[in-house]
């Protein structure tokens, strides 16, 4: 067997035997593929983002309107207080205290939904991230 037969059984890269503009070319556009699909998904998670703040901002809000509430209910208690010695205002008091303390947790929970960590794209960050570890492979080789 001829050097020239063996030459041809021999599996061959066919990126080997394109030019070096077409390999750029390649590049050029792979690279666009890649940027529209890293758009694309930073696009999707922050909508997903989006969303989630939205139901932060609910929260924070019910907790505010059921908050006020209770400031009406203690309000209520002390003018009834003020014109009865006893037991009226005390139920008002206790009343009005719970519907505080349930306020207070609302907007808790509001407050920790809408925390910088919790808005963060954090998938389209990792694969940036991937994309990047990538490139830097590609061009040490």
């Amino acid at each position: 067997m001829s050097a020239a037969e063996n030459r041809y059984d021999e599996p061959r890269d066919p990126r080997q035997d394109r030019p070096l503009a077409g390999l750029f070319a390649d590049l050029a556009r792979e690279s666009a593929n890649l940027a529209r699909s890293e758009i694309a998904l930073a696009k999707a998670e922050l909508t997903d983002k989006a969303s989630e703040a939205a139901g932060g901002i609910a929260f924070i809000a019910v907790g505010g309107l059921v908050a006020f509430a209770g400031v009406l209910f203690l309000l209520a208690s002390a003018v009834l207080g003020l014109s009865n010695v006893l037991a009226p205002w005390l139920s008002a008091l206790i009343v009005g205290l719970v519907v505080l303390a349930v306020g207070g947790i609302l907007a808790y929970v509001g407050k920790n939904r809408l925390s910088p960590a919790n808005l963060r794209p954090r998938r389209t960050m990792n694969t940036l991230d991937e994309d990047k570890r990538w490139a830097k492979a590609q061009l040490a080789r």
